[in-house]
């Protein structure tokens, strides 16, 4: 059985936070980073936008007045507020048994992002939604190739990067939404606040409870392991990636 890295770091700074994933995927593409599961809380509530969304997708007023930062994803997409979540990054490759190609790799890993979530006791599948897309920023508003649903219900939404052969893919177990707030980070409206509450989930709403953040990540380390059929071996950032991550934070920062 091959062993990955499995990384689990407190709130940060969100652009720390993308420079971090960035700085992981740069050095496992030269060879000197291991496949790495990071799992990773924010230190207030964060908008991240993605890597070529317009800020005008967010009213930039709403986030002041609430406490809400800012920053942007190195991985493309929809802008995502995170809040109540656990926050997942997985790097790894060709090498490591990641298939090539978008599709192919997104496939795999949400397949394994679902063991995570059964682990919970979600009964989360590859997305059942109807594709399409709807005209606003926020990405729970959109169903693309790497969502989890329970039933027509979006669980979750994840991002990917690329560089040669090495992968990085990003995204949230959700726990709770303050789905008011959502809608008016993304100027959405009463129709987008709707919407939110009946198109998507949460891992509480699935449970009718709240579950612990021990028994979350728990649960996440278990189910990730199981569907990678890997171990999980706990380590940190090396002084390598800690330098990469510092030189890149800036870029992420709005």
């Amino acid at each position: 059985m091959n062993t990955w890295r499995l990384i689990m770091d407190g709130p940060a700074d969100g652009a720390w936070n993308m420079a971090c994933d960035r700085a992981i995927l740069d050095l496992h593409e030269r060879g000197e980073s291991p496949p790495t599961l990071r799992l990773y809380r924010w230190a207030r509530p964060t908008v991240s936008l993605g890597r070529f969304q317009k800020l005008a997708d967010v009213d930039v007023e709403v986030c002041a007045e609430r406490g809400i930062g800012l920053c942007r994803r190195p991985t493309g997409g929809r802008g995502v507020l995170h809040a109540d979540e656990v926050t997942y990054s997985i790097v790894a490759g060709v090498r490591d048994g990641i298939p090539r190609g978008v599709g192919a790799s997104y496939r795999v890993l949400c397949g394994v992002l679902a063991e995570a979530y059964r682990e919970m006791g979600v009964p989360a599948e590859l997305t059942a939604r109807p594709r399409g897309q709807r005209g606003v920023g926020a990405c729970y508003l959109h169903a693309t190739q790497a969502d989890l649903s329970v039933g027509v219900s979006k669980l979750s939404g994840s991002a990917q990067m690329w560089i040669k052969d090495s992968c990085l893919q990003h995204g949230s177990f959700v726990i709770s939404r303050d789905a008011p707030l959502e809608a008016a980070v993304f100027h959405v409206g009463e129709s987008g606040e709707d919407a939110l509450v009946r198109e998507t989930c949460t891992v509480s709403d699935v449970l009718g409870r709240r579950p612990g953040g021990e028994e979350t990540v728990r649960a996440v380390v278990q189910g990730i392991a199981r569907g990678l059929g890997v171990s999980l071996e706990i380590g940190c950032l090396t002084e390598a990636e800690l330098f990469e991550a510092e030189s890149k934070t800036p870029e992420y920062r709005v």
